[in-house]
């Protein structure tokens, strides 16, 4: 095989492979990716990510490692992603709650008083954004700032709520719903957190206070 003949023939047999790459390639990376997020997130929020290990990630989402890293880039790539679904189921929860209630403020009390029935399941994990804060905000700003992004989701759409409240005279025509919104952040981090470490029902116990008087003493600040 003469010179020019062994270029092309390079050529050809390059380019015919990389064909072949594509293809399985996109073999690779077919698959439902709702449901690839849905398992990856609640081995996230079992074990934390720290504890989290591709074999796990394996294991919960069905995919090869190399589907893993085609699809996602990388075990940090696929945490964001499924840290997005998260927010994103969350924050319809939340406007579900509102479009339900036949107030702006009873919209609120039925949201807070689910998270407060929820202290009472011991197999609850709390919240995922939360626990990757408390784990992670030291370590890694990306996620941190992600994170965040979904908190500040949810604070807007309580704030839109308030604002609509306020139009509505359920609140007082002085109050900031701004600062409010942040109030109602700072108590579902603390329902969230007491939920995780199965402190909540005890604290109640402790303090003689029924759910209803914890979530009066939570809604007493906004009227």
């Amino acid at each position: 095989m003469n010179d020019h003949s062994s270029i092309i023939h390079e050529y050809l047999t390059t380019k015919f492979k990389w064909k072949d790459d594509e293809k399985i390639m996109a073999r690779t990376i077919e698959f439902n990716r709702e449901q690839v997020l849905e398992n990856a997130m609640h081995t996230f929020w079992q074990k934390g990510y720290s504890q989290t290990s591709i074999p796990n990630l394996v294991s919960s989402t069905k995919l090869n490692p190399g589907s893993i890293y085609a699809a996602f880039d990388s075990k940090e790539g696929l945490f964001l992603e499924t840290m997005e679904f998260y927010g994103n189921r969350s924050l319809a929860t939340l406007k579900q709650f509102m479009i339900e209630a036949e107030s702006p403020l009873k919209g609120i009390e039925n949201f807070f008083q689910a998270l407060i029935n929820k202290t009472e399941d011991k197999n609850d994990k709390g919240c995922l954004i939360v626990n990757t804060l408390l784990e992670m905000s030291s370590h890694n700003p990306i996620i941190q700032n992600h994170a965040n992004m979904q908190l500040k989701a949810v604070e807007t759409e309580l704030c839109n709520v308030l604002e609509e409240a306020k139009t509505l005279g359920e609140i007082s025509s002085n109050a900031n719903p701004k600062t409010l919104a942040k109030y109602l952040m700072v108590n579902i981090w603390g329902l969230r957190v007491l939920a995780k470490t199965g402190t909540m029902t005890e604290t109640i116990n402790q303090q003689t206070q029924s759910k209803n008087e914890v979530l009066k003493q939570i809604l007493s600040a906004l009227t």
